[in-house]
């Protein structure tokens, strides 16, 4: 009996000892479980953390074949080559600039052209580099293009910061670094684009140089950075460079230079130790054995040793000296200079610089378009923005230039109905031409007007007796038989800087920078501005006028109507913010075109009604004049001149 109640004692301890520890096991295993998610859950987080990280720093893009059909109609007027950079890619000499890319044999025989917004996206070429598979070319707004030797392929981020590059280094891992104007260092991998690190993002960058452990970045205004090992370095006028603004990069080893305006920085492991070549703008930089070469803007090659200070000259065989070197090259292990006029080789013996290549020859002088216009003899006349202007014959086989102390920077060219006269508004004047294209007279402050620069001019009546009114940053002049008068604020102008004119009978239309006033027998009638009507952008950049409307260019807001009875209206198809070009807008019986900055060529349809953007064939999509004769049109960009009929035109 005792044995039996000790027994069950003795079970039941058991048995609470099993509960005990039963519930002690679950208790752990509660605890681990819990443990368990809440790492898994602290781990799911911080993957998730950094793939927002990584997300964050990708870039948006798109890929496109560049195999396509030419655009149909357009014709090239060419402008010179201007090169940038070259490369040596599969035994061919390729060298890139706003007018395209040419394809040279190492015999020197041209083998191929491309141009851009025809073979090539409307952007002009500003860098290259040569990999094992492919050549790499940074563009001036339509990102990197990829070349493999067969075809390219765009590489067009969405963001248009990201597509303005400046630089293009290929690294030994197949990576790609681009540099942008804005937007600091991206990576191309292959597959995506994406900032290549937050210290490096936003900077205006100019140059790039070394490797993925220790890259050189030069920037506009920021002087030089270093990034190695995470660290970033910064050198700037404090630290011993010349100049804030870096022009070019070299690395050899561990030394690095900075060119500047004003000379070159030398770095050794990574701190600054002299400057060389001082004085001299350093646009590109060599590293040769013990020596330095130094491209420079107008003062040929200057070899600055590397042992000590001594800069010495180097000059184009029987040419006089090299201009505007733009780069410093070993191809094939022989040295060339990329300057104005071509590809220069430097000789072994004597150290001078022969031409390599010539150039293809072009009708224009240059190629950034401020003004065009068509004369009764079917004339072109092509303004230019720094250099001066060419008259163009009507077979465009040859053309006359002109260029002078006046004629230097075009802002407008008009002809009189008769065909005798020709007003060319300048920033230094107004500039009157006779029928054979000679320059007659120079009218500035001293003969009259109310400032010098003229930035749009109206040409009325014959060249006997001529009304001439030309708008300045400081009111608007008028010349006629009965002498000269200006008008300005204190007479009701709505703002003193007049950019665009237009006129119908006796009334003249100004659009200024403070909105748009409309003048009736030389009187201030009206004035809008966004505050008393409809007008969306007070800045008024170019007037057009449509049956009995005008249509309104503006600095942001688009074009804009202004009907008879100075109602204005919006365009609803027009839903994109942009800028018109000053005086880039020209009203046909088709349609009305509109340049803007960095969208192309804006299409008003009359028939339709209806707005389009065309961007295919122009050499740049920033559109700076257009001009029309014959059912042609004439289109200026910043990059270059195209011709099509009409008619043919996307949209019409």
């Amino acid at each position: 009996m005792r044995s039996n109640i000790v027994m069950t004692v003795l079970i039941r301890t058991i048995s609470k000892r099993k509960i005990v520890v039963g519930i002690a096991v679950l208790a752990g295993i509660c605890g681990i479980w819990l443990l368990a998610a809440t790492l898994w859950k602290v781990s799911r987080s911080l993957k998730a953390a950094e793939a927002g990280v990584a997300q964050s720093g990708l870039v948006a893009f798109r890929v496109i074949s560049l195999d396509r059909p030419l655009p149909a109609g357009f014709e090239s007027i060419s402008s010179p080559a201007q090169f940038r950079d070259a490369a040596l890619f599969r035994g061919r000499f390729y060298m890139c600039g706003p007018s395209g890319l040419l394809v040279y044999e190492t015999n020197g025989s041209l083998a191929g052209r491309y141009r851009p917004g025809l073979e090539l996206p409307p952007a002009p070429l500003v860098a290259m580099a040569a990999g094992p598979q492919n050549l790499w070319i940074a563009t001036a707004g339509e990102g990197l293009l990829v070349f493999d030797g067969r075809q390219f392929v765009e590489i067009r981020p969405d963001e248009q910061a990201s597509r303005n590059l400046t630089a293009v280094l290929p690294l030994a891992s197949g990576r790609v670094l681009l540099g942008t104007e804005k937007n600091g260092v991206l990576v191309w991998d292959g597959r995506a684009l994406a900032r290549y690190h937050p210290a490096l993002a936003d900077f205006e960058v100019t140059a790039l140089a070394g490797s993925e452990p220790d890259l050189w970045v030069g920037t506009i205004s920021r002087g030089v950075f270093r990034w190695h090992a995470g660290q970033l370095d910064h050198f700037s006028e404090g630290e011993g460079l010349p100049d804030p603004r870096v022009l070019s990069l070299a690395v050899n080893g561990s030394s690095a230079y900075a060119g500047t305006a004003l000379g070159v920085a030398e770095f050794k492991d990574g701190r600054f130790t002299r400057v060389l070549a001082s004085g001299f703008f350093a646009k590109t930089l060599l590293v040769k054995n013990e020596s330095l070469e130094v491209g420079t803007l107008d003062e040929g090659v200057v070899t600055a040793s590397l042992a000590a200070q001594t800069p010495r000259r180097r000059n184009v065989t029987e040419q006089g000296a090299l201009l505007e070197v733009e780069r410093l090259l070993v191809l094939d292990g022989q040295t060339y200079a990329l300057a104005r006029g071509g590809l220069y080789e430097q000789a072994l013996q004597g150290g001078e610089f022969r031409k390599a290549l010539d150039m293809p020859g072009a009708v224009l002088a240059d190629s950034n378009i401020s003004a065009l216009d068509v004369d009764r003899a079917g004339r072109l006349w092509t303004g230019y923005f720094d250099r001066g202007l060419d008259v163009l014959d009507a077979g465009f086989e040859r053309a006359t230039h002109i260029e002078d102390e006046h004629v230097f920077c075009i802002n407008r060219i008009v002809h009189s109905e008769d065909g005798g006269l020709s007003a060319v508004a300048t920033a230094n004047g107004l500039v009157l031409f006779d029928a054979a294209a000679h320059e007659t007279q120079v009218l500035s402050k001293a003969d009259g007007l109310i400032a010098n620069q003229v930035t749009d001019v109206l040409l009325r009546g014959d060249s006997r007796s001529p009304s001439i009114t030309a708008a300045t940053p400081a009111g608007i002049t008028t010349i006629d038989a009965s002498g000269t008068s200006s008008l300005y604020a204190f007479h009701g102008l709505v703002n003193n800087h007049v950019y665009a004119l237009a006129s119908y009978g006796s009334r003249i239309l100004a659009g200024t920078l403070g909105g748009l006033s409309i003048l009736d027998s030389g009187f201030v009638s009206a004035s809008f501005t966004t505050a008393n009507s409809g007008l969306k952008h007070n800045w008024i950049t170019a007037i057009v006028r449509t049956g009995d409307d005008w249509f309104i260019g503006t600095y942001g807001a688009g074009v804009l109507k202004l009907d008879s009875t100075g109602h204005w209206s919006t365009f609803a198809d027009w839903r994109w913010p942009a800028v018109i070009n000053p005086n880039a807008m020209l009203a046909t019986d088709r349609a009305v075109y509109a340049g803007t900055l960095g969208e192309g060529l804006a299409i008003y349809n009359r028939g339709s009604g209806r707005w389009t953007l065309h961007t295919a064939g122009l050499p740049s999509l920033n559109v700076t004049a257009i001009a029309r004769a014959n059912g042609y049109l004439y289109i200026g960009a910043d990059n270059g001149l195209v011709r099509i009929v009409e008619k043919e035109l996307a949209g019409q």
